[in-house]
């Protein structure tokens, strides 16, 4: 299993290509950042974190092409993989809190996101092209310019329909906050939508974004956890279900408002759920701990590598460099 990082998106491009060049001596596979309304422009942010490595790819999650023209995005993911020498790499979205803070109402995201991949990779080939989509349509274009490798093109999946898409058009999908058993079933119908392609892992990559809190402080990586519960897709009923009893589900898909305003507070603690569920929350949609007992963590993603993820992508919050270090000494090496 390849380990990549997730990496702050509000950080600056000295900080990004300090974290990323520490990632690339610790044999850490890709470094990714999210692309975020109040966040830094992920694609011009890489740039020096492109031009400053040799080996670690990188790239923008999850963009999307509701408020982005997918030419655009193709121009700014192909300037980047000229930077990178052809290590860039991108995950294509179908949503996100940029469209809710801009009031944008997407429909058909499947499609939308299909399309996309479609004009990314027509416009990777350096060939001239024309895209008349259902919900997109490019005109007689070609990018000249292009000299390095394509870039790898990944969709952001986990339900049926969105990986049976990127089954047919991506090079591979990456999850978000998935625990073992829901991802195994992700993968077992991915692998079917696969084999009706005649397309197979690993060739096909297969990601997940999953959240790290480690820290010397137990206690302190744990509230960290519960602060950042409101990102981590809690309000997906199937996935609660997976994990919670029926009334502990209710009561979290009933508390959408109390955990943004904990968020906002920055506190561990949500108004009115019982910090039992919380804490049930923190242990299934993260890995949490200390590197004094770093097993449970290391055997949880072992779980998610025999779901048949290759690889994890671990967000990482508080003092970067510090888990950057951590992964590459004890993480790396456990999982490959």
């Amino acid at each position: 299993m390849q380990i990549d990082v997730i990496l702050d998106a509000r950080a600056k491009a000295q900080e990004l290509a300090e974290l990323g060049q520490l990632a690339e001596r610790c044999g850490i596979h890709g470094v990714w950042v999210s692309s975020l309304l109040d966040g830094r422009d992920p694609f011009a942010n890489l740039a020096l974190l492109a031009q400053s490595t040799s080996r670690i790819r990188l790239g923008p999650i999850a963009v999307n092409p509701f408020d982005t023209h997918p030419v655009k995005i193709a121009s700014a993911l192909l300037t980047l993989n000229e930077l990178a020498g052809g290590r860039a790499q991108i995950v294509i979205g179908g949503g996100g809190e940029a469209l809710q803070a801009l009031d944008i109402r997407p429909e058909r995201r499947v499609r939308a996101v299909r399309e996309c991949v479609e004009i990314l990779r027509a416009a990777a080939s350096g060939e001239r092209f024309s895209h008349a989509g259902e919900i997109f349509r490019v005109s007689n274009l070609q990018l000249r310019w292009l000299e390095a490798v394509a870039p790898a093109i990944h969709v952001g999946a986990s339900q049926p329909q969105m990986l049976r898409m990127a089954a047919a058009c991506a090079q591979g999908i990456m999850m978000s906050d998935m625990p073992p058993a829901p991802a195994a079933q992700a993968i077992a119908t991915l692998d079917a939508a696969l084999a009706t392609q005649a397309r197979q892992r690993p060739a096909f990559a297969t990601n997940v974004f999953t959240a790290w809190h480690v820290s010397r402080d137990r206690r302190q990586a744990l509230h960290e956890a519960r602060r950042w519960l409101l990102l981590r897709g809690i309000f997906r009923p199937w996935l609660l279900a997976e994990f919670l009893e029926p009334a502990d589900v209710e009561l979290v898909m009933a508390s959408e408002a109390a955990f943004a305003r904990a968020f906002a507070a920055g506190s561990h603690l949500v108004d009115g759920v019982p910090e039992r569920v919380l804490d049930r929350l923190v242990e299934k949609l993260t890995v949490s701990g200390s590197p004094d007992d770093l097993d449970p963590v290391i055997e949880k993603l072992c779980k998610l590598r025999d779901a048949g993820l290759g690889s994890v992508a671990l967000r990482l919050y508080a003092d970067p460099a510090a888990s950057i270090r951590l992964i590459g000494e004890r993480v790396v090496g456990a999982l490959s």
